[in-house]
């Protein structure tokens, strides 16, 4: 994996976890890398300059500071790009918080603390393999199925593409 043309935004209060972030991405070619500590910081930041993934930590400062940055980069008219790719990093991983995540539209989410090599394969994952947006009246963001289950025999309910 190759992150040489790619900017990335990374968004940590902790400025040592950010610094962490940043060894392990430019170990493998990544050099445009920005940083915010807040998450208001950081939606500025997105709406001046454009950037080709979010690294974004859930819990900022105030709580969950990042799934509500995330929310609002895909649903605030005033978000540059709701189909941003988007990295969520967490030390909390109770079920609800991963449902919250989930939820507010992250294309991938990884705890902490995490090893280089799970970095690596979320960040290949999130630039490789793009998961298609999704659009419903309470939901957007990348499908949040992530297989296809052969086995399944209930109603379908993803739409189909036109033929």
């Amino acid at each position: 994996m190759d992150l040489r043309a790619l900017r990335l935004l990374i968004v940590d209060d902790n400025r040592n976890a950010a610094e962490i972030v940043k060894s392990v991405l430019a170990s493998v070619g990544a050099s445009q890398m920005d940083f915010a500590t807040t998450a208001e910081k950081a939606f500025e930041m997105l709406c001046a300059d454009p950037y080709d993934a979010l690294i974004v930590d859930q819990n900022l400062g105030k709580g969950d500071e990042g799934t509500l940055l995330v929310k609002k980069i895909r649903t605030d008219p005033q978000s540059p790009n709701p189909y941003l790719r988007i990295l969520m990093l967490t030390g909390y991983t109770e079920q609800r918080r991963v449902k919250a995540a989930r939820d507010a539209g992250v294309s991938e989410f990884l705890s902490k603390p995490f090893t280089i090599v799970g970095l690596l394969k979320r960040m290949e994952a999130l630039i490789n393999s793009p998961r298609p947006f999704v659009r419903s009246p309470t939901y957007f963001g990348p499908d949040r199925r992530r297989r296809q289950d052969a086995e399944y025999r209930g109603a379908e309910r993803r739409q189909k593409p036109p033929a």
